[in-house]
C-alpha cells in the first residue's frame, strides 16, 4: 500500500498539485484547508494560520497555540525539500503566525523534535487573551471519533478564509503516529498540515501530517481516499513543557511533595501551567522525598529537599531545564539530628538555609562560589524558644526574616547586613491580633515589607499581615474571603513581579493559587492543575524566576 500524499500546501504564486510521497513525513510545501464544515465562532481560538515565506511565494499551514508563546505544528512547513530536516533555530524564511483575521505575530524560533514531524515555533510577541490548547495524556483508541482543524483548501475553495473542522474516526496507533479515516466527504486537504487532531473532550491528541486528499481541490478526480496520518502528541508533554518553561517574563517555580517524590511545575508568564515532573529522576534518588524549599536566583532555581529518612540535599535546576544532582548539604554545613523542615531565601547571590532540627531553627549560608557556612543555632543571638515545629523566611532590603512557630505561637526575628540577629518577637502580639492555635507558616518579601500567611486551628483558618519596612504590623486579615472555607494542609509564598503570589494545599488534595496585588486586592483563586502528580498533593514551595 503507498503512503497518503503529502497536504501541504499552495503558494501565493499557486503551486502545482501534490509534492512527491516521502513515508512517515508531511511534504515541505505547508498548505492551506480542511473540506468539512465552518468552525464555530469563538471555538477553536488556539488554532492559528501558519505562513512560511515571502509575499509571492509563501506557503500556509496550520498551527496550534500549546501557551501564549508557543504554537506546536509540522516541521515539513518550513523544510525546502520533502524528508530534510528542520533545525533548531531562527526559521530559513520569514513565518509568521495569524490570529483571527488580521493579527500576524513573526515566528523568532523552531525547536523541532527528532522523532516525528513536529515542531515548536515561539512566537516574537506572547498572544493576548488567548488560551493554549488543552492536551490528552493518551492516545485515542480505535474507532474513537476525532475533530481536526485547519485553514486548508476544500473541495470548492484554494485558499479559504475561514477555520474548516472535519470528523474522523482514530485507526491504529503506532509509536509516534496514528491513523485516521474521514467520515463522510470530511478529508484533510493541502494546508491542514500541522493542524490539530482533537477528541470529543476537546484535547490535543495530534498534529496531522499527510493525507490522501480524495476530494480536495485540484486532486485527481479519481482519488476517493480520505485516509489520513497524524503525528501523536499525547506522549510529548515533558518535551512541550520544557520549552514553553523557557517563556520570557516572571515565572513562579513550584515544587509539590506526591507520593514518595517531589514535583516540579512551573506557572508561566500567561498564567498557565505545565505539567509537574520527578525532581528525582532528573536529580538523583535520595530515598524519597517529604518536604522542600525552592529558591529562584539568577535564572536558576536551587531546591532544597528532605529525605525520607532526614536528610538534606540541594540541586540546581538551570535556566535552561538541565539539572545537577542533588548533593548532600549535611556532609558540607554540618549533620542535624530530627529535621522537620527547611525554607530557604536569596539575598543577593547568597543562599540562606534555615531548618528546624530538634526543636531548634537552624541557619546556614551557600554562597555565590558554592561554599557553605556551618549549621548555627539562632537561639544563641535571638534568644531561646523551644519546640519548635515549622519556619519561613523573607529577605527584605537585604535583610533576612524569620518567622518560627513554636507552642502554637509565631515568632520573629530580623539578621541585619551585618549578620546580626535581633532578639525574637510575638507575632500576634505585635499585630494586635488573637488567633487559635498557629500550625504553619510562609513569608515573602515585597520590597522593604515581608508579608506573612499563618495557618491556625489545624489549618482551618488563614490569615494575613505585613510587617512593614519601618518596623510596625498590620493586622492580621481573614482569608476565608478569599480562599473561602478550606483546610490547608500546606501553604507557601513568593514575590514574583513585585506582587505576592500565594498556594495552599488542601484537606481534599486541590492546590489553590492567588495573587495579592500591589493595590491590595486579591484575585480569585484558581485551582492548580496536578498533571503529572502520582497522588494528592502534599508540602508545596514556590519561588519567583526570570526569564529574559
Amino acid at each position: 500500500m503507498h503512503a497518503p500524499r503529502p497536504r501541504t500546501a499552495q503558494t501565493t504564486c499557486v503551486l502545482a498539485a501534490a509534492s512527491a510521497v516521502v513515508a512517515g513525513l508531511i511534504s515541505a510545501v505547508p498548505a492551506q484547508a480542511l473540506n468539512g464544515p465552518d468552525a464555530p465562532a469563538g471555538q477553536y481560538t488556539s488554532v492559528v494560520k501558519l505562513t512560511v515565506g515571502g509575499e509571492t511565494n509563501s506557503r500556509g499551514c496550520t498551527g496550534t497555540l500549546v501557551d501564549a508563546s508557543w504554537v506546536l505544528t509540522a516541521a515539513s512547513c518550513f523544510t525546502a525539500t520533502p524528508g530534510d530536516g528542520v533545525p533548531a533555530g531562527k526559521p530559513a524564511l520569514k513565518s509568521v503566525v495569524t490570529f483571527g483575521d488580521t493579527k500576524t505575530v513573526e515566528i523568532t524560533e523552531l525547536a523541532p523534535r527528532t522523532d516525528r514531524d513536529l515542531v515548536l515555533a515561539r512566537l516574537a510577541t506572547p498572544a493576548a487573551n488567548i488560551a493554549g490548547v488543552k492536551r490528552a495524556t493518551a492516545a485515542p483508541a480505535t474507532g474513537t471519533d476525532l475533530t481536526a482543524a485547519g485553514f486548508g483548501r476544500t473541495k470548492t475553495e484554494w485558499v479559504p478564509g475561514k477555520l474548516h473542522t472535519g470528523a474522523f474516526t482514530a485507526g491504529a496507533v503506532g509509536a509516534t503516529t496514528l491513523t485516521l479515516t474521514g467520515k463522510g466527504t470530511d478529508v484533510l486537504c493541502k494546508g491542514d498540515t500541522g493542524g490539530p487532531l482533537l477528541n470529543t473532550a476537546g484535547e490535543l491528541v495530534g498534529v496531522n501530517s499527510r493525507s490522501w486528499q480524495g476530494g480536495c481541490l485540484d486532486v485527481d478526480a479519481a482519488e476517493t481516499r480520505t485516509g489520513a496520518v497524524s503525528v501523536r502528541t499525547d506522549d510529548l508533554g515533558e518535551w512541550i513543557d520544557g520549552h514553553r518553561a523557557r517563556s520570557s517574563g516572571w515565572k513562579t517555580a513550584t515544587a509539590i511533595q506526591s507520593g514518595s517524590s517531589l514535583y516540579q511545575g512551573i506557572r508561566l508568564p500567561d498564567g498557565s501551567w505545565t505539567g509537574f515532573a520527578d525532581v528525582q529522576t532528573r536529580a538523583g534518588d535520595i530515598g524519597g522525598v517529604r518536604s522542600s524549599a525552592v529558591v529562584g536566583m539568577n535564572g536558576d532555581t536551587h531546591v532544597l529537599a528532605i529525605s525520607n529518612n532526614g536528610g538534606l540535599f540541594h540541586v540546581i535546576r538551570k535556566e535552561d531545564g538541565t539539572w545537577g544532582t542533588f548533593g548532600d548539604v549535611f556532609g558540607v554545613a554540618g549533620t542535624l539530628g530530627n529535621l522537620t523542615s527547611v525554607t530557604a531565601t536569596n539575598i543577593g547571590y547568597d543562599l540562606h538555609v534555615v531548618a528546624v532540627a530538634d526543636g531548634k531553627v537552624l541557619h546556614t549560608v551557600r554562597n555565590a562560589a558554592g561554599q557553605w557556612t556551618k549549621f548555627g543555632d539562632v537561639s544563641g543571638e535571638a534568644g531561646r524558644i523551644d519546640n519548635v515545629t515549622a519556619a519561613a523566611t523573607a529577605s527584605t532590603g537585604g535583610q533576612l526574616q524569620v518567622t518560627a512557630v513554636s507552642g502554637g505561637k509565631a515568632y520573629h526575628t530580623l539578621r541585619n547586613t551585618a549578620g546580626q540577629w535581633t532578639a525574637w518577637g510575638d507575632v500576634v502580639a505585635a499585630v494586635g491580633s488573637t488567633t487559635g492555635p498557629i500550625t504553619a507558616v510562609t513569608m515573602a518579601g515585597t520590597g522593604n515589607d515581608a508579608q506573612i500567611v499563618i495557618t491556625t486551628d489545624n489549618g482551618t483558618r488563614q490569615y494575613h499581615a505585613i510587617r512593614n519596612g519601618n518596623g510596625t504590623w498590620t493586622p492580621l486579615g481573614d482569608l476565608k474571603p478569599i480562599l473561602g472555607t478550606v483546610t490547608a494542609k500546606s501553604v507557601a509564598a513568593a514575590p514574583v513581579n513585585g506582587e505576592l503570589q500565594f498556594v495552599v494545599t488542601t484537606a481534599d488534595n486541590k492546590v489553590l493559587h492567588t495573587i495579592r496585588h500591589t493595590d491590595r486586592t486579591w484575585d480569585t483563586p484558581t485551582t492548580v492543575p496536578l498533571q503529572g502528580l502520582p497522588a494528592a498533593p502534599g508540602n508545596i514551595a514556590i519561588t519567583p524566576t526570570w526569564t529574559p
